[in-house]
């Protein structure tokens, strides 16, 4: 009790003390009336006595005053509610100066938020840059990135919040004019153009209105321009080491860039368009690399010809019939299908009747960054043709939030906001999105983001976090050099498009990482199962695995898909096994299983003997029997093709035969590349036909032993190959230096002898010699392949001389009881 006293006491205390320095304020002569009622009461005290009306007057004062500060504190406090209030219910208020954010803008840019911006920036740019360039530039690099020492201008004419339903927006201006940026990009030129050019952008000035919508009780923030900004951009050019050049002197440039920075502002962030920032309560600091979604379309409501977008000729659609009699469909008639768009990934759901369809279609999507548009199209089929019609379409947009879950957002009606939030991942999400540009008509998705996959490894997956090993060894095990071997199982594929009429469906998957490419074999079925796995050496940087799925065909392969994979984060000892599905088609999965094997010192001695490159495969290729025929006439004109990694030669053609002898030896230097043999059929004008391919194993065979076999040919009915491979580990101390002066001799012979060809060819030409000029073709390919292999050979040969000079260098320095001690001090 005696302590509640106490607070009591004190609130008493602080209310008086707040009382009198309001009466201060109030009264600056206050400070003078107290010493005279002191003096007076000394006065009365002494002298003589004044009545007692005089206290009660000042009691009286007293409480005036008091009560007035009471009234004044109250209606304060009215005032200050009835602008929550107005400021809550009303659709829009006045606009408000923030000279003091732009003032807090320029302190803290130069130092903390440009940096920043920059790095961030700077990061998707290289991302773009690498995987999207133009045909015409081989390679573009980022050298620099800087935004500059210019902050931009937010709500110079002040800012005012409106209000539309139960959404409050800001809107404010933004002027950003800065002229010491610099961007610069280094551009290597493909064919027909060769050389080098920079590109240098050092000026921006984009002015426009953004409006700032909060959605999620404040979790995130949408913006976006109201209308297209103004956009100016200045560029500067040069090549080489010259001068660069002005933007001037090079007409249209700048305002090409100008308008591909517009069509991106458009497409990304003009109404109603929309960007999210994320405010997550807690940070775990993962950079999202990709993940998977499921997509389930499940139905379509109040789908009307009439106010669905499309032409006129749409919305009123005649058709004729078989019969030739017109016939009017209504809405009820409509025959919908939906096709999901993510990045280059499509999928399509099947058709369904009615202005209420409903599918309830479920797929396997995949992302590569942490954000992505899901865009769903409406299309109408035509009865009785192949045709159909574009009706209208609809997105949705979701984003990686910093405390592993995910916000999902998309145009409401009358372009309100659409916003959803999955705490963590394996949630059902479900939106009902209207159809842009539409008067009626609503699509129904559920969306679960099965998993996001993360740079250091890790990925969340329901609710639970895998990849715990990294955190457990305080770093991660991703390495950015080539120190590891990525392991890729191709399994198996599943509803592959058939694009032959006829039935025939010969599938075959090629992988490319890096530069280096690879292939399965060939197999007969839409669901094909291969169980085939290749290695490559592990790079940095985020490089991509590029998956392309062929059919193979007489007159070139067809495409029936292709993926890409981020190969980022991989964890030794755990094997990656996911569904990739196609893009660029309507169906279509190929099953990988990706694993990171770390190279341990044995194997790496092991590899010097087998891929490391101090040997070479002989591959002699003997014959072949009981090919299939290629030709009416019931025979063939087979040669044999082979690919290792990245070279590729050829034997020379036998006409005319089913049961080809070559007897013709080909080398390569043993790197541990897919050895592929193609038989193929010659033909002098038309395309070159396949009669078969196989794979040669050569890796478990012990060095400097030859294997024998005959190998059953893949992708047709009959063929077997016979070959003869050998990995040669040669013994260096048995060569003499004067070995390859023969090698030499020999490429400078070949080189006479295709100058020969070059001039027989000539002749055969202007004498109309089709079948001789095919012929001598043939010649000139085995001469080419000839002095590679020679090409090949002094490499080789030179690359031991190098190996075997640093171990005799290391042998008399550890052998030198002198430079060893020197070397010890």
């Amino acid at each position: 009790m005696s302590g509640r006293k106490k607070k009591a006491a004190a609130l008493y205390v602080e209310q008086v003390v707040e009382f009198m320095n309001h009466l201060k304020e109030e009264k600056p002569l206050l400070p003078l009336l107290i010493p005279l009622i002191l003096l007076l009461w000394v006065v009365e005290r002494c002298f003589f006595s004044f009545s007692n009306w005089v206290p009660l007057a000042i009691a009286v004062w007293a409480t005036i005053q008091y009560g007035s500060y009471q009234r004044q504190i109250l209606v304060e406090d009215l005032n200050k509610r009835w602008q929550q209030i107005v400021l809550k219910n009303s659709p829009i208020t006045p606009l408000e100066h923030c000279e003091w954010l732009n003032k807090l803008l320029m302190e803290i840019w130069l130092c903390h938020i440009s940096p920043k911006l920059s790095i961030r920036f700077s990061h998707m740019v290289e991302k773009r840059l690498k995987h999207r360039k133009s045909r015409l530039i081989e390679k573009i690099e980022l050298q620099e990135f800087s935004l500059g020492s210019s902050p931009p201008g937010l709500g110079l004419h002040g800012t005012r919040w409106s209000s539309s339903g139960d959404q409050r927006v800001m809107h404010l201006g933004f002027d950003w004019d800065t002229n010491d940026m610099s961007i610069l990009l280094l551009a290597k030129l493909a064919k027909p153009l060769l050389g080098t050019a920079r590109i240098v952008i050092n000026s921006l000035h984009i002015k426009g209105d953004l409006m700032l919508m909060p959605i999620l009780d404040g979790k995130a923030v949408l913006y976006s321009f109201v209308t297209t900004p103004e956009v100016r951009i200045g560029i500067a050019f040069g090549s080489g080491g010259s001068q660069s050049l002005p933007a001037t002197e090079l007409p249209g440039v700048s305002s090409w860039l100008a308008k591909i920075f517009n069509d991106t502002l458009v497409k990304t962030m003009v109404e109603p368009r929309r960007r999210c920032f994320s405010l997550p309560a807690v940070d775990l600091r993962k950079k999202a690399v990709g993940g998977i979604i499921y997509v389930k379309v499940i139905s379509a409501s109040k789908l009307s010809r009439s106010s669905l977008r499309g032409s006129p000729s749409r919305r009123q659609q005649t058709y004729y019939t078989d019969s030739g009699v017109e016939d009017d469909y209504d809405d009820k008639d409509l025959l919908t299908f939906v096709e999901i768009e993510l990045e280059e990934l499509t999928r399509r759901t099947d058709i369904r009747p009615g202005s209420d369809p409903r599918w309830e279609s479920t797929f396997n999507m995949v992302l590569h960054e942490e954000v992505g548009v899901l865009r769903f199209h409406l299309y109408a089929c035509t009865p009785c043709s192949m045709k159909y019609d574009y009706l209208a379409s609809c997105e949705i947009k979701m984003k990686y939030v910093a405390d592993d879950s995910t916000t999902f957002w998309a145009i409401g009606p009358d372009s309100s906001v659409i916003a959803k939030h999955a705490e963590f991942c394996g949630k059902e999400v479900e939106m009902t999105v209207p159809f842009e540009g539409a008067n009626s008509g609503e699509l129904t998705v559920k969306l679960v983001l099965k998993e996001w996959q993360f740079s250091d490894g890790s990925h969340s997956l329901n609710n639970f976090r895998v990849g715990s090993q990294q955190s457990l060894n305080g770093s991660s095990n991703f390495l950015s050099i080539t120190g590891r071997k990525v392991s890729i199982t191709v399994v198996e594929g599943t509803d592959l498009v058939l694009k032959d009429k006829s039935g025939k469906f010969d599938p075959y998957v090629k992988l490319q990482y890096g530069k280096i490419l690879r292939r399965t074999r060939t197999a007969q079925t839409p669901n094909p199962v291969w169980k085939q796995k290749f290695e490559f050496d592990e790079i940095g940087g985020g490089e991509y695995l590029k998956i392309k799925c062929y059919s193979e065909e007489t007159f070139g392969d067809d495409s029936i898909g292709s993926a890409r994979v981020n190969l980022e984060g991989l964890i030794e000892g755990s094997v990656r096994d996911i569904w990739i599905p196609l893009e660029k088609v309507n169906s279509g999965e190929l099953r990988l299983q990706i694993e990171a094997v770390r190279i341990s010192d044995n194997e790496g001695s092991r590899g010097l003997n087998a891929g490391s490159g101090n040997g070479w495969i002989e591959l002699v290729l003997v014959e072949a029997k009981d090919l299939v025929a290629a030709d009416l006439r019931g025979t063939s004109d087979p040669y044999v093709r082979v690919q290792y990694g990245n070279l590729k030669k050829r034997t020379k053609v036998v006409y005319r035969t089913l049961n080809p002898q070559w007897s013709q030896t080909l080398e390569f230097p043993d790197n541990g590349s897919l050895l592929e043999l193609h038989v193929k059929d010659h033909n002098a004008l038309l395309p070159t036909s396949n009669i078969g391919d196989c794979v040669v194993e050569y890796q478990r065979l012990p060095p400097n032993q030859m294997s024998d076999k005959w190998i059953p040919l893949q992708g047709v009915k009959r063929g077997e190959i016979h070959v003869r491979i050998t990995r040669k580990v040669p013994e260096l101390p048995k060569r003499s230096s004067l070995d390859s002066e023969p090698s030499l001799t020999k490429a400078h012979q070949v080189s006479s002898q295709m100058k020969q060809m070059m001039i027989k060819i000539q002749s055969l030409a202007d004498e109309g010699n089709v079948e001789g000029i095919s012929t001598a073709l043939s010649e000139l390919g085995s001469l080419e392949d000839t002095q590679e292999e020679y090409t090949v050979q002094l490499e080789n040969e030179q690359m031991l001389l190098l190996n075997k000079i640093k171990e005799l260098g290391q042998e008399m320095f550890d052998s030198s009881p002198s430079l060893s001690r020197s070397s010890g001090n």
